[in-house]
């Protein structure tokens, strides 16, 4: 019921969308407009309380419980699981902003700063790091663990209305689970298109900055066309092959282009950035988290801040169940410090190395990256890239990066997606992976034609509402049952030291009357 429904469901939004893309985004953005204005504080104190939530997890004391029970070993080494999570969590969004983003916080910058100014230059970087780092990895470790602990020591079936089975018991399998789980699935699916298609715009932008292959509809869809051929390709290995072995290669390839960038670039200037970022990041990390705007009335909070914490939220049941299929055998310590601080410290990095080359150029390399910005977010990268030596080098190694990016993505999205909209717990078929596969390429294909993405961001962003008070409930009832297990093991041990203890006094007993018995005899 879960899949028909949510098939439908995405057919209905596409068509509408399709055919009348003009009152279908006047809809959505005046929702969204009043969705910010008054409920825009909770998304930030939901994901401020998600992080501190995580932090005592892994701190505290139920940070040795171990996912899939006390003896489950790691299905896959640090190296293939980290490079997992980063590829499925942030991977084309990283490429797409790396360098777009300081820049336009540098043009456009928070907190009232003059515009182009040093002060904007710190904050760019500062905000840029706040946007990609422990706070979106937050809400995926959320979600991905909740669903690794019920799937695999509650023996659930990976859907997200498991996680709610301790509030609201049975009904988890009745109708309310199943609204749920539809809404999961047709945010995720929505979710996964839109940002699948704006890896498009930027593939296309590179083929035309590379190869002089012009922009248009057609090139765009052909890019779907043949990264569809490429995800279904790696979907039907499985993810022991396909997934694991895209994103190795992936990660290996963004290291290179991140050496590559760093040594051609002002590598001292990156340098200096990362550390100071850091330090002036963690030290205002309380109050941008519970930044608004009541008094200047500014929108920038609501326009990138609020609007990435809906996004995140939005995909967390997306990253989420991918996360929790390939993190088995974790403790809750190990997992949240892979899940939060390890992938956000390489965001950092490839910040300090794209953001920060990005503003060396505007301020001191005279290049003008916000003339580029101003043509598209998707063209500050490449006209970056004209500034450095190898240009042409290092815009194709981005292009095969985008387009890794692209299929690791879509293939994580269709195992999610196929195994969300499934009842049974495993594996789901191949057949219905093949249909998602074929609906997100389609839904993708549908709104670059419509003009659609713009809205359905909105409509994302209007979707994590109710997620954002579900993962509240998720917090309650991840607290309840890890709470149980720690004090059913703390049992455990205590009668296995007591009959450890009761073993030792008979073993002391019998000796002390073998002895007593040696000392009689004559």
């Amino acid at each position: 019921m879960v899949f028909r429904i949510s098939i439908a469901l995405i057919i209905a939004l596409v068509l509408i969308a399709g055919l009348a893309p003009g009152p279908f985004n006047d809809v959505i953005q005046s929702g969204l407009g009043h969705i910010i204005r008054s409920t825009g504080w909770l998304y930030l104190l939901v994901v401020f309380i998600t992080l501190s939530f995580l932090m005592y997890l892994a701190f505290g004391r139920l940070g040795s419980l171990r996912i899939g029970g006390e003896d489950a070993e790691p299905d896959f080494s640090n190296a293939s699981w980290m490079s997992m999570l980063f590829a499925a969590g942030m991977g084309i969004g990283l490429v797409f902003w790396g360098a777009a983003e300081p820049i336009s916080h540098f043009v456009k910058p928070p907190e009232g700063l003059a515009p182009q100014s040093m002060e904007a230059a710190r904050a760019s970087m500062r905000y840029a790091f706040f946007h990609w780092g422990l706070h979106p990895w937050a809400i995926y470790a959320l979600i991905g663990l909740a669903m690794a602990w019920f799937q695999f020591n509650r023996n659930g079936r990976g859907l997200i209305s498991d996680l709610l089975q301790p509030i609201i018991g049975a009904h988890h399998r009745g109708w309310m689970g199943t609204v749920v789980n539809v809404a999961a699935v047709v945010a995720t699916a929505i979710g996964v298109s839109t940002t699948l298609g704006f890896g498009t715009i930027q593939i296309a932008a590179g083929l035309h900055r590379v190869f002089g292959i012009r922009d248009s509809i057609p090139v765009q869809l052909t890019v779907i066309a043949v990264a569809f051929v490429l995800y279904m390709a790696s979907t039907t290995s499985g993810v022991n092959r396909g997934i694991k072995w895209l994103s190795n290669f992936n990660l290996g390839l963004a290291a290179v282009l991140l050496a590559l960038v760093m040594v051609l670039g002002p590598t001292g200037f990156i340098f200096d950035t990362f550390t100071t970022t850091i330090g002036s990041y963690l030290n205002s990390l309380v109050t941008m988290s519970l930044r608004m705007s009541p008094f200047s009335g500014s929108t920038w909070v609501a326009d990138w801040t609020i609007f990435y914490w809906a996004w995140w939220i939005a995909w967390a049941p997306f990253v989420g169940s991918f996360i929790a299929r390939v993190s088995r055998g974790r403790s809750i310590r190990e997992f949240v410090l892979g899940v939060v601080i390890a992938p956000s410290v390489l965001g950092f990095l490839w910040f300090s190395v794209f953001g920060g080359t990005a503003l060396w150029s505007q301020i001191f390399g005279h290049v003008d990256l916000a003339q580029a910005l101003g043509n598209g977010y998707e063209t500050v990268l490449f006209t970056m890239f004209d500034s450095l030596p190898m240009p042409m080098v290092l815009s194709v190694i981005a292009l095969v990066l985008l387009m890794i990016f692209f299929v690791t993505s879509a293939d994580s999205a269709v195992l999610v997606l196929a195994t969300m909209s499934t009842e049974e717990a495993g594996d789901p078929p191949l057949a219905r992976r093949m249909v998602w596969g074929v609906a997100i390429a389609l839904i993708a294909g549908v709104l670059l034609l419509a003009g659609g993405l713009t809205a359905l961001q909105g409509m994302i962003t209007i979707a994590a509402l109710p997620f954002a008070l579900l993962m509240l409930l998720v917090m309650w009832s991840l607290y309840r049952v890890l709470d149980m297990e720690y004090a059913l093991q703390r049992r455990r041990a205590q009668r296995a030291r007591r009959m450890m203890d009761a073993w030792i006094e008979r073993e002391i007993a019998a000796q002390e009357e073998t002895r007593d018995e040696a000392a009689r005899a004559p």
